[in-house]
């Protein structure tokens, strides 16, 4: 069982990484105009 937790909390952390870089990019391509401001994520 404590195998199962140290690759949940891996599949957990790799999902938080994620999703702040998707929003980073988000963010980037929205300054640079590819994006319109008001481009909302579904």
């Amino acid at each position: 069982m404590d195998g199962l937790a140290v690759v949940g909390f891996v599949f957990g952390l790799m999902g938080m990484i994620a999703f702040v870089r998707l929003e980073k990019l988000v963010k980037t391509l929205k300054e640079k105009g590819v994006l319109d401001e008001d481009y909302k994520d579904e």
